[in-house]
């Protein structure tokens, strides 16, 4: 699934392409993805124009001069394709603009999903209402931290990957944080003294911005809209390397969490 980082390139990409742009023509080819598009879509962007492009943890946002919010979420297997060649059957939503660029969302598995909403009224969208932080903004630090593992003896990963208390965070960017901050990913979050908190906190913006520069991950369907893959899982410290070497010599070992692949070593993260 497209991570934070992956989801940041993906709305960059599209920045270059729709901002400013009017939108001559809107066209959902389904009815639904991984819920029902809605069916005010088409009137309600076809004319607009973009204003501005963001994200709000893995969903990236499309606001319009009609006061409207575009979000989409690439699920599973979506990506935005620029000036694509031809139109398939896994092109879900086809957009042409006023200057004649053409762009199309591709999901393959439909674990992705279209919603329009109020930009007013972003805040108070079902996916946004209870998120925590935004892991590279100013409410992300050791003391947010502290406050939300108080008391859990919850493992630390699958506190990080819990959306209402920072949102955004997948595996394998949590992975690779918990490494770079040496704490394992079975320790209990209420057991992390604040030192070590703040090392998490500086190690989870290390890894996404370094995420973000590299274009993100590719694993099997993600690429950016300009076609090009992310190059960041050239950069990984443990995730996906079982059975590899770790910095320290150390065999990188990996365990089932949840339905989740856990990448770590033993001798860094105690």
């Amino acid at each position: 699934m497209p991570e934070l980082p992956e989801v940041e390139t993906t709305v960059a990409g599209l920045r270059s392409v729709l901002l400013g742009e009017r939108l001559a023509r809107v066209e959902p080819r389904r009815a639904d993805l991984r819920r029902p598009i809605p069916v005010d879509l088409r009137q309600r962007l076809t004319g607009a124009t973009v204003t501005a492009l963001g994200r709000r943890a893995k969903y990236g946002l499309i606001d319009t001069d009609r006061g409207d919010t575009l979000i989409f979420h690439l699920g599973m297997s979506g990506r935005w394709r620029v000036e694509p060649k031809e139109i398939g059957r896994h092109d879900h939503l086809l957009i042409e603009t006023d200057s004649g660029r053409r762009l199309s969302l591709n999901d393959p598995r439909r674990f992705g999903s279209l919603d329009i909403v109020r930009t007013d009224a972003l805040a108070d969208f079902a996916s946004f209402a209870a998120l925590g932080p935004e892991p590279l903004g100013d409410g992300f630090d050791a003391a947010h931290l502290a406050d939300a593992f108080a008391g859990r003896i919850a493992p630390v990963k699958a506190l990080l990957l819990d959306q209402r208390i920072v949102a955004g965070l997948g595996n394998i960017y949590v992975c690779e944080a918990l490494h770079i901050a040496r704490i394992a990913p079975d320790r209990a979050g209420g057991l992390i003294p604040r030192a070590k908190l703040k090392a998490l906190v500086v190690a989870v913006r290390q890894v996404l911005a370094a995420a973000i520069a590299a274009g993100g991950s590719t694993l099997r369907d993600y690429a950016r809209p300009d076609g090009e893959l992310g190059y960041f899982q050239k950069q990984w410290l443990v995730y996906g390397r079982e059975g590899e070497a770790c910095a320290c010599g150390t065999i990188v070992s990996r365990r089932v969490d949840g339905g989740r692949s856990t990448f770590y070593c033993a001798k860094c993260q105690r």
